[in-house]
């Protein structure tokens, strides 16, 4: 059962996997508002904003990368859709295929889309001036945070791609997303906000991962950190996932 749920995986994987070749805007297209507000925030906001950091691009950086994630995921809703509109789903379901590949094709799709937009940016912000400290194991644990954070968020994608009724319902769910890390301390300290604000940034994932990635990054010691940014990335995976084959047996099992 095992190896025939991997072959299908990875067939259907490279079915997705052509699909994204023969469309590179689709990975062009995610990386051009995370380029934008890098460039914007840095050479335009940058002079303004107080962080404690010797350069703007590093204390930055971190939260840019997941804004790169969350303007790719949407593709996966929106493959996925196109996918159960199309008829696919049914002709699938009559093959002797394991029925969570497919799903499983879209995710890890995802997961090579977005480790490729995230090392595009990297290299801009490398142009920028942004310098790490970090060292193999802190790029390691750098690597394992930004993959759970896709999975999570990609699983989270799933549901609204199997579950709208239209193609902007199924990309837009991304856009409040992408409002959180504004409200967190990826492009300015918690405590530079007012109180309300400020509770709510220090109590939400982003800043919890923001922190970690840029603890990271800076070769700094980053305590607990990393753990809780890992647990609440696990924590969203499982909540996601969990929901997302949920919604899977209800709507084509």
């Amino acid at each position: 059962m095992t190896r025939h749920f991997l072959a299908d995986t990875a067939a259907l994987l490279g079915r997705s996997l052509r699909h994204i070749s023969r469309s590179p805007d689709t990975v062009i297209t995610t990386t051009i508002m995370p380029i934008a507000f890098l460039l914007l925030f840095v050479y335009v906001f940058g002079g303004a904003i107080r962080t404690g950091s010797d350069r703007y691009v590093n204390y930055l950086l971190p939260g840019i990368l997941l804004i790169t994630v969350v303007s790719g995921i949407s593709y996966t809703a929106y493959r996925l859709f196109l996918d159960l509109k199309g008829g696919i789903f049914e002709r699938f379901r009559s093959m002797p295929i394991a029925r969570s590949a497919v799903l499983w094709a879209h995710v890890l799709t995802s997961l090579v889309a977005n480790l490729i937009s995230l090392v595009v940016v990297v290299l801009v912000a490398l142009a920028m001036g942004f310098r790490s400290g970090a060292g193999p194991l802190a790029w390691l644990a750098v690597t394992g945070i930004l993959l759970l954070f896709i999975l999570a968020l990609t699983w989270l994608a799933v549901i609204p791609g199997l579950t709208a009724t239209s193609v902007d319902g199924a990309s837009a769910f991304s856009y409040p997303l992408i409002l959180l890390p504004f409200v967190s301390s990826a492009f300015v300290p918690t405590d530079t906000m007012p109180g309300p604000v400020r509770a709510f940034a220090e109590h939400q994932p982003v800043t919890a991962i923001v922190d970690a990635l840029r603890g990271l990054l800076g070769g700094q010691p980053v305590g607990g950190a990393v753990g809780t940014a890992l647990a609440w990335c696990a924590g969203l995976l499982v909540v996601a996932y969990g929901g997302a084959m949920v919604v899977h047996r209800r709507r084509v099992g």
